[in-house]
């Protein structure tokens, strides 16, 4: 998301807390497909990923009064999206094993732009490989990998979000790189 946007995200932010229901609409459409793709990164499943996806801003408007503004409207806006999702997830299951509906690996973002149609496939392909091996990791480890490696949050950051010790977050988040690695070795991603 460009600075610009994050900035007009900041205003409207501070608009809805003093009441302003247009500004968190908008808010609400700029924000949606970011926050449905880490629901479904999280999930696996369209339709629960849109429906967590929409809980979240309702309980952002719900608590918006409570936002203190320490950190960005942005990131804690995702944190109550992981969260939701974490809540789902382990009401679930501790362990998603399921399979995923190979129907279903439509990241809700936009396709990769380029001109050549090998590359493009092979950037689907990398991509519907992330969301099959994220749909093999614990819930506690899908979360730490999706904050570090999508969102770019530090273990310190991801540490206190989840309530964890950083120590935890660094074991979880290693263990889920290393299923990656096997997984992007088996598969032939990688040599």
């Amino acid at each position: 998301m460009a600075t610009k946007e994050y900035e007009d995200i900041e205003e409207l932010a501070r608009k809805a807390r003093l009441g302003d229901r247009e500004a968190f609409s908008k808010i609400v459409r700029l924000m949606m497909s970011r926050t449905v793709a880490l629901t479904y990164r999280m999930t696996g499943d369209s339709d629960i990923a849109m429906d967590l996806a929409q809980d979240s801003f309702v309980a952002a408007w719900e608590k918006l009064s409570a936002f203190r503004g320490e950190a960005k409207f942005t990131s804690w806006l995702h944190q109550i999206a992981v969260n939701k999702c974490l809540n789902y997830l382990n009401q679930a299951s501790t362990r998603l094993n399921r399979s995923w509906d190979e129907s279903n690996l439509d990241t809700h973002e936009s396709a990769p732009s380029t001109s050549d149609p090998e590359r493009t496939r092979q950037i689907n392909l990398l991509r519907e490989g992330v969301l099959r091996f994220m749909g093999t990791l614990p819930a506690m480890q899908r979360a730490v990998f999706e904050l570090r490696f999508y969102q770019g949050m530090s273990f310190g950051e991801i540490a206190r979000k989840l309530s964890k010790a950083e120590g935890t977050v660094k074991t979880h988040y290693r263990q889920a790189v290393q299923k990656l690695r096997r997984m992007a070795t088996e598969k032939g991603w990688v040599s």
